[in-house]
């Protein structure tokens, strides 16, 4: 009998030992569970947020420019809408629009309407600021500006064909 005993006490020591084995591998396992799950979600984290980034191009500003110039204003001349390219000459002669408006005051606000639109500035966007210059005859006609400066800054500059004018876009980015 005394045999049998100990045997029993033998055997619920071993079990207990087998539970406390097992407990502690199910607790190793959930740690590494849970530290692979971390791992997995910084590195998720870091592939979204720098996806969102754009970088805007050399090649972007200069069809900007281009498609500017081509840009039907609402100014009249001799019963025909002027582009942005002849509205620039326009207000460099002080020359006016049918309704009486000023053309320097008409390609100011076309221009800034224009480039508020497309480029959109912000420490959230790809585009930190866009500063803008027209020069005709080495005579600035407009200047716009808008954000920050930055070490990075990709920009175009655009001969206007008509006396000797040039407009430069620079965006900052």
């Amino acid at each position: 009998m005394r045999i049998s005993k100990n045997y029993r006490e033998l055997q619920k020591i071993t079990m207990i030992n087998k539970n406390k084995s097992g407990q502690e591998e199910m607790v190793g396992f959930a740690i590494i569970i849970i530290l692979v799950a971390v791992i997995f979600l910084v590195f998720l984290g870091l592939a979204l947020n720098s996806s969102k980034e754009e970088i805007v191009q050399s090649y972007e500003v200069e069809s900007f420019i281009q498609a500017l110039l081509q840009f039907t204003t609402d100014c009249e001349d001799n019963f025909e809408y002027r582009s942005v390219q002849g509205l620039i000459l326009d207000c460099s002669d002080g020359e006016i629009c049918l309704d009486e408006r000023d053309a320097c005051d008409v390609l100011n606000s076309t221009l800034k309407n224009i480039i508020e639109e497309t480029w959109k500035v912000g420490q959230e966007r790809p585009v930190q600021g866009y500063e803008l210059i027209i020069n005709l005859e080495g005579e600035e006609i407009l200047s716009l500006k808008k954000g920050n400066s930055t070490k990075e800054s990709k920009g175009a500059k655009q001969e206007l064909g008509i006396r000797d004018g040039e407009i430069f876009l620079t965006a900052y980015s």
